[in-house]
């Protein structure tokens, strides 16, 4: 623009190498979430729209959500305030504050270098009484399915539900994720939603919901009233959700890394007994060498605390190869069950490779490298 030009509102872009989300800023919506790896728009209307509803009228008020909410929908959210918190080089964070009724909600959208997810990270002082709010995001997507986690698994549900019992189920529980997959001119592409502590979603063929907060007032008359803090995350991807690693990207944002700072004490060890590995890059505790296995259980034995257990299981539906590499010299030895009691041997400790069933947990004693 001419220096004589007025100056243009400011954009509430946050941008990286793989996304570029715009903020609306009359309602501080997400107006646009673009895939620049696969130059395609992600939503298909406002995203992270707060949407509330009437909720109340339920014998267990605590326990049951109005089954007619959707019809008892309540005036949006208005926008407080928008502002910049971060803009450099490791993560972009912009803010933005919205009024719903008595209540403020106050989230950060956060975007990291080299990663494609939208984190989503948000307090809110909660002061409504029988109102349910859901964070809504309508997707570019046709999908048949819905696809949630569930304990050491995943399971399909239509979005297009016709019997009964399908019907009835309007409002499903996940652990850390639901994802939405489907065709769309360019291929297979999908959106998963991941969450640190919300459990409820619904979805339709081009949208998923999670639900944030309720209200009841019966046990409690004061219940969910005042601070809470979560964060959700919206990752689009191509193809499927077992090959986007979304099984990890849950448990990464359920139990991020942490970085640990070792300032000089008198009291430690000069030399620790770990120090970086032959390469110069640093030490593996434990490796399940499969991308679709996850670590449950590294604990002492209920019965003898000087003995291990790994627990393990398969996550993406398919065979796994168990091959386990360890820096702390440690093998895996006989197959127990989930009481920790030997079982038929399914396994023999002289193999290398074992073969995890699809969906299986297996559980394994482990023992130390005898040293020569």
């Amino acid at each position: 623009s001419s220096p004589s030009s007025p100056p243009s509102l400011p954009d509430w872009i946050l941008e990286n190498e793989f996304l570029r989300v715009v903020i609306d800023p009359d309602t501080g919506d997400l107006s646009s979430v673009f895939d620049k790896t696969y130059q395609r728009e992600v939503l298909s209307g406002a995203g992270n729209q707060l949407q509330a509803f009437k909720d109340s009228g339920q014998y267990w008020d605590a326990w049951n959500i109005d089954p007619n909410y959707a019809q008892h929908p309540l005036p949006s959210t208005n926008l407080q305030s928008i502002q910049w918190l971060e803009q450099g080089p490791v993560q972009s964070r912009v803010r933005v504050v919205r009024q719903l009724g008595e209540s403020e909600f106050c989230q950060d959208y956060i975007l990291q270098v080299g990663s494609s997810l939208l984190n989503i990270a948000t307090t809110v002082d909660w002061q409504e009484n029988h109102v349910l709010v859901k964070a809504a995001f309508p997707f570019n997507i046709e999908a048949d399915f819905a696809t949630y986690e569930i304990p050491c698994s995943a399971i399909r549900r239509p979005t297009k539900p016709q019997t009964p019992a399908e019907q009835a189920k309007w409002e499903v529980p996940a652990l850390r994720w639901a994802d939405l997959t489907g065709e769309t001119h360019n291929g297979i592409h999908g959106v998963s939603l991941l969450n640190d502590c919300k459990y409820g979603y619904d979805s339709k063929p081009n949208q998923l919901r999670l639900t944030l907060l309720r209200s009841p007032n019966w046990p409690d008359s004061e219940a969910d009233k005042g601070f809470h803090e979560f964060t959700y995350t919206l990752y689009p991807h191509t193809g499927s959700w077992e090959s986007a690693h979304t099984v990890r990207r849950g448990y990464e944002l359920n139990i991020p890394l942490q970085v640990i700072l070792n300032l000089v004490n008198e009291n430690l060890p000069k030399n620790p007994p770990l120090s970086v590995g032959k390469d110069g890059l640093g030490v593996s505790f434990l490796d399940l060498s499969a991308e679709n296995l996850i670590l449950m259980a590294l604990k002492p034995s209920e019965d003898d605390p000087q003995q291990l257990i790994l627990r393990c299981y398969e996550c993406h539906g398919e065979t796994a190869e168990l091959s386990m590499q360890s820096d702390l010299g440690l093998n895996l030895g006989d197959t127990v069950d989930l009481l920790e009691r030997s079982s038929t041997t399914e396994f023999s400790s002289q193999q290398q490779i074992l073969t995890i069933q699809p969906w299986k947990i297996a559980s394994f004693k482990v023992r130390p490298a005898i040293n020569p």
